[in-house]
């Protein structure tokens, strides 16, 4: 490792993260985003590997938190709001449901049921990164207070 100021180990991983993109997202920004990349991985997972569930709630956890990493700091609320959502909107393509509008509704809700798990992980991850974004805002407005 190399040693940064002090003698101490540096730290590799924040220069990675200053080079990450930082959009920030309205609260309907983030939900559009949301929306339109489960929408953009649902066709991909149904070209690529058959519509298969494991691989779509795979890709939507790192789509949750993306959304909660790029919305604005005043729309922090807005993000585990958004990605349920953006979960059912690109699940609607791979349901498997058959006949009608009424079979493609059961079979968004069938999938929503059995996969369940998938958009509760997504949804906590989004829910995690706003508190503790919200905390860390909270935290460095309280900062100068306490220097007096």
């Amino acid at each position: 490792m190399r040693a940064g100021a002090g003698g101490r180990p540096g730290r590799p991983v924040v220069p990675l993260l200053r080079r990450l993109p930082r959009p920030r997202l309205t609260g309907l920004g983030g939900g559009l985003f949301a929306c339109a990349a489960m929408v953009v991985v649902a066709g991909l997972d149904w070209l690529l590997f058959d519509g298969s569930m494991i691989a779509y709630g795979l890709l939507f956890v790192p789509v949750a938190a993306a959304t909660a990493l790029w919305v604005r700091p005043a729309d922090l609320i807005t993000a585990p709001i958004a990605v349920p959502i953006a979960f059912a909107a690109g699940v609607w393509p791979i349901a498997g449901g058959s006949g009608g509008l009424g079979g493609q509704l059961m079979g968004v809700v069938t999938a929503l049921a059995l996969h369940a798990g998938w958009l509760y992980a997504g949804t906590l991850l989004a829910a995690l990164i706003a508190v503790v974004r919200k905390a860390v805002l909270i935290g460095r407005r309280r900062l100068p207070q306490r220097t007096r």
